[in-house]
């Protein structure tokens, strides 16, 4: 027994030799060199992503090259270039304050023209008669003067009322605006998406002052009311809040333009604004941000 262990180490021993001393294949020797250029190369995972494995060689023998060109300071290469730098330095500051001075004069002498020129202009422009600078300008006062300005940005007239249209099995939000212009909508979010947060509290100000605190009776103006009196003035002691953390999350998405987060989980979602707390249990954070959050840009 002793000596059938002995020789299955001896055999495990020589195939582990054999293994590490096998040549590594192109897939490994491409992921050996990418991991050298991104560590010491400075290189980031996109620019390696679609490079060829000859391509990567080339970028791998230069960055060796470099490093093994490298000259440390203080050795006598080093000491040798140093000399030398100092001595073509002086020789190049030299050259260099030749022509400085050789410069100044011709700017010096430029400047003088230039100054002769301008008075030759201004002594020129004199002489020209204040009658026919008269004839060419055409005064007007403020009043008369009329200013088309035109704006940078224009905002969408204030929501003064909105429809819940029904088709078939769907139902569409319809916001109408000051103007008399109005659009649908096939569903919150969509709404939310084409709206900023100025319209969503217009929009929950028209809900509020038609229903208060009195749950509709239709069952589409219940759920839209529902969701916007989560969103605006949540409850504590509400059932919602219970009941998240009893369901999976599947979505948790941020709604850019309005400035909303909404939460999907398997039988019913919620719409939070991004700057209030909400009485989230710990088991439903937990579920959100294993969910990860997902964002336009």
């Amino acid at each position: 027994m002793e000596l059938m262990e002995k020789r299955r180490k001896h055999f495990a021993a020589l195939r582990a030799q054999e293994k590490r001393n096998r040549p590594p294949t192109k897939a490994q020797k491409r992921t050996q060199m990418s991991t050298y250029l991104k560590h010491m190369g400075g290189y980031t995972y996109k620019q390696l992503k679609g490079k060829s494995f000859d391509e990567i060689q080339k970028l791998f023998d230069k960055e060796m090259k470099r490093v093994n060109t490298f000259v440390a300071m203080g050795s006598e290469v080093q000491e040798s270039k140093e000399k030398g730098s100092e001595e073509t330095a002086k020789s190049s500051r030299k050259k260099m304050l030749g022509r400085k001075r050789a410069g100044k004069e011709q700017q010096q002498e430029s400047s003088k023209k230039q100054k002769v020129e301008k008075e030759k202009e201004s002594d020129k422009v004199e002489e020209v008669d204040e009658a026919e600078l008269k004839k060419l300008l055409v005064i007007k006062k403020d009043e008369d003067i009329a200013i088309d300005a035109i704006p940078l940005a224009t905002k969408l007239p204030v929501i003064i009322d909105y429809k819940l249209l029904k088709e078939g099995v769907m139902i569409h939000y319809q916001l109408i605006r000051a103007d008399g212009s109005s659009k649908r909508y096939s569903s919150m979010i969509r709404m939310l998406q084409g709206i900023d947060r100025e319209d969503l509290e217009a929009l929950w100000r028209i809900v509020k002052a038609k229903y208060g605190d009195t749950r509709p009776e239709n069952e589409f103006e219940r759920v839209l009311w529902g969701d916007l009196k989560v969103m605006f003035e949540p409850d504590k002691k509400s059932n919602v809040w219970r009941m998240l953390q009893g369901y999976r999350v599947t979505t948790w998405k941020l709604i850019d333009s309005s400035g909303v987060h909404f939460v999907r989980f398997d039988n019913l979602h919620v719409f939070m604004l991004v700057e209030r707390r909400y009485p989230l249990t710990p088991i439903t954070i937990t579920n959100m941000l294993n969910k990860k959050l997902q964002t336009d840009h």
